[in-house]
């Protein structure tokens, strides 16, 4: 038996602190490019979480999905923040950020420790659909500001300038359903989510990321609150949900 075998025997929150330290500290210099130093603090607390709750396929979900989601950000930069469009902090994650994106799955990953074994995989599901969400939600985003030939409000189609709330583009929409498909893919290959778990991911995501545009196109801006953390916190939410509810409609109709 080996060290972290020994430690992992003892108590797995020890073995996840550890192992999630040990990670940020060989990335350091790509991890502290990417997070605010709060940011650092509170991405670690989630990483703790999911390590300790879901093992590594969970902790390389999200990973996938922060390395991701980082790199999109960063594409045309420099041109997106010279038209204003770029995202605060050339892309580097607070607390804000981080929550906005994971608040859903994270949930959804510790309710796993006290639902009956029959309801675990749901939840993982739930999990897995929340980052497919959200990864889509960005890369639509961001490869729309950088790319998009025109961009339309979703709720009139009327052409808008890029970096509009609640604007989409072909290329922003194509690219970010792609996106969902792949951090899906990988939690299948890990064993997060069976095949039909990658279809319902995917859907979600779609549902999701376009119902988003339509608050950023409508309700955003009449109320302070709603910033784009929080709406980034619905729309995981509504994938994460989406995601279950399609699940237990098909398993229903299974049964009959």
């Amino acid at each position: 038996m080996t060290l972290i075998d020994a430690i992992g025997e003892l108590n797995p929150w020890l073995l996840a602190a550890l192992l999630n330290t040990g990670l940020g500290l060989v990335g350091w210099k790509l991890v502290s490019k990417l997070l605010t130093p709060t940011g650092l603090v509170h991405a670690w607390i989630l990483g703790v979480i999911v390590w300790g709750v879901l093992g590594w396929p969970g902790y390389g979900v999200v990973l996938f999905y922060f390395l991701a989601g980082s790199a999109v950000t960063k594409i045309g930069m420099a041109e997106k923040e010279a038209a204003g469009i770029a995202e605060k902090r050339s892309g580097a994650r607070g607390p804000e950020n981080v929550w906005g994106s994971a608040a859903s799955s994270t949930l959804c990953a510790l309710a796993t420790l006290v639902v009956p074994l029959p309801y675990r995989p749901l939840l993982c599901l739930g999990y897995v659909s929340g980052f497919s969400t959200k990864l889509s939600d960005t890369t639509a985003s961001e490869i729309g500001k950088a790319y998009g030939n025109r961009t339309f409000l979703i709720t009139t189609l009327r052409l808008v300038p890029r970096g509009t709330e609640g604007a989409v583009s072909l290329e922003g929409t194509v690219a970010g359903m792609l996106a969902s498909v792949v951090i899906a893919l990988l939690a299948w290959a890990v064993g997060l989510i069976d095949w039909i778990g990658v279809v319902w991911c995917v859907i979600a995501a779609f549902i999701a990321t376009n119902l988003e545009s339509v608050i950023g196109a409508t309700v955003q801006s009449q109320f302070k609150w709603l910033t784009n953390e929080v709406v980034n916190g619905i729309n995981t939410l509504i994938g994460s949900v989406a995601a279950m509810g399609m699940a237990l409609a098909w398993a229903g109709l299974l049964v009959r």
